[in-house]
């Protein structure tokens, strides 16, 4: 089921599932008090709240639908009356139409990943001329901010790094700084460009990297980011941890860190 079905669902029933659970729990004690609502309630509130959640859960189709049909349709449903559509035939226009949101979903995928395409590959032809900007083989771009005098980690080693994630636009996506912590991650679970990049870096060094799509998430990029999004991350690379001392990996962090291609989406 798409999410804007389990949404649409989950809406309208939330009244009747919130006092469903309300009589299936346990029982209080016969002589307790029963506790006040918090607030005062009222049809009105009560009905202003499901009309919230159920308009919140159509939004994403707000322009495929009628809201008075949906309303008809609605009170029809409730009173127990006969509705345009039988049940066979209302599940046949369910799936017919998440179908149909599948395939302009695609469609809308296809536009943006060739325009974000182009976008990354015109932005790093231009940078790849500025003043102090590395290319390396595999397509990375990279500039030194600081260099640092410590080790260079391994493709296999765990580090800890501040960094802060951008869209070639200046779009903020993801930032240890924001987080007030560093990150520890290691780098055979992380981004092609993250890892390649990395490992020119000296503990203590600052660079900036900036990373084509096909090195980044590709095609799969999260909706923060898109698909074939060209990224840019500064990044301080702070220490190379021990084995005894790197966490494990579901402790590694950010939220929107640079995991593996087609792995971490938000």
């Amino acid at each position: 089921m798409t999410r804007f079905v389990q949404k649409s669902l989950v809406a309208a029933l939330v009244a009747s599932f919130a006092v469903g659970n309300a009589f299936a729990a346990d029982p209080a004690p016969a002589k307790a008090e029963a506790a006040k609502p918090a607030v005062a309630l009222d049809k009105n509130k009560i009905s202003t709240m499901v009309g919230m959640d159920i308009g919140r859960g159509l939004v994403q189709i707000k322009d495929e639908i009628d809201i008075k049909v949906v309303q008809q349709a609605l009170e029809a449903t409730i009173k127990g009356e006969k509705t345009s559509l039988t049940q066979e035939q209302a599940m046949e226009v369910r799936q017919a139409f998440m179908q149909q949101l599948q395939q302009k979903r695609i469609a809308e995928q296809k536009v943006a990943a060739d325009k974000n395409k182009k976008a990354g590959v015109d932005f790093l032809a231009a940078n790849k001329g500025k003043p102090g900007v590395k290319t390396t083989a595999s397509g990375l771009q990279y500039l030194v901010e600081k260099e640092g005098t410590g080790a260079k980690p391994k493709a296999t080693d765990t580090v800890k790094v501040n960094y802060l994630g951008t869209k070639i636009d200046g779009e903020k996506f993801d930032s240890s700084y924001d987080r007030g912590q560093p990150a520890t991650f290691p780098l055979n679970g992380v981004i092609k460009g993250w890892s390649e990049g990395l490992q020119l870096m000296p503990v203590g060094s600052k660079y900036k990297l900036f990373v084509p799509s096909d090195l980044a998430y590709g095609e799969n990029g999260p909706g923060s980011i898109g698909p074939n999004a060209t990224l840019i991350f500064e990044v301080e690379l702070l220490d190379i941890e021990k084995p005894t001392e790197a966490k494990p990996a579901a402790e590694a962090k950010p939220a929107a860190k640079p995991a593996a291609k087609g792995g971490d989406k938000k």
